[in-house]
């Protein structure tokens, strides 16, 4: 009986992971951060006005919930944000659940507007950073996050502001580590207590 409630249970994870396929699905049920781990710092996230507000010391929220099994290698991300005067936050990619510090796994893409670090919104931080700002502090704007094999494009409001191919980048660090395409889950990073940061929308779209 025990092997075949587990047979079941597989197919059932199948076949729901086989319907998500090509389909952008959302993340965030916009009442609670129920699908979401978040680590060291809880409370700074919360969920205000159908929104996920990002505001406190450092903490991430990775995704942990049933689309993909949170376990994501080749798809497509859109996020809506909007972040408040100095603010700086992130998106990571390719990543898993750690208790504190900084994600060490995947890569980070920067959300960064007028927040003093010089790499901003776009950045796939340290491996190819963006100078430029394309949008401004208090509006809401979309990123689009295409990842697929060892290539990563990032847009802001349907415009490509970043590129990067893993094989192609001669001058990867050697110890870049584990901050590499593999696969893994999404995580929404509380940076600092000084920034606050708006999320509405996570929506992935999972590709194979």
């Amino acid at each position: 009986m025990k092997k075949l409630f587990a047979f079941l249970l597989f197919v059932s994870f199948s076949i729901s992971g086989y319907a998500q396929k090509g389909k952008w699905v959302e993340l965030f049920n916009g009442k609670n951060l129920e699908g979401w781990k978040i680590s060291e710092n809880p409370s700074s996230f919360s969920v205000v006005d159908k929104t996920i507000k990002v505001d406190g010391p450092r903490a991430h929220a990775f995704y942990d919930g049933p689309v993909g099994n949170h376990d994501f290698k080749n798809f497509e991300l859109k996020v809506e944000v909007k972040t408040m005067p100095k603010a700086n936050s992130g998106i990571f990619i390719h990543t898993v659940y750690q208790d504190k510090g900084w994600p060490n796994k995947g890569y980070e893409i920067q959300v960064n507007q007028s927040h003093g670090d010089w790499r901003k919104s776009g950045s796939l931080y340290s491996f190819n950073d963006v100078k430029d700002v394309y949008v401004n502090d208090g509006e809401w704007y979309t990123y689009h996050i295409i990842v697929n094999g060892d290539k990563a494009t990032v847009k802001i409001n349907d415009k490509v502001v970043m590129e990067y191919d893993e094989s192609e980048d001669k001058n990867r660090p050697a110890n870049a580590g584990e901050k590499k395409f593999d696969r893994g889950t999404i995580a929404l990073q509380a940076h600092d207590p000084e920034s606050v940061i708006y999320y509405r929308s996570v929506k992935v779209k999972i590709l194979d």
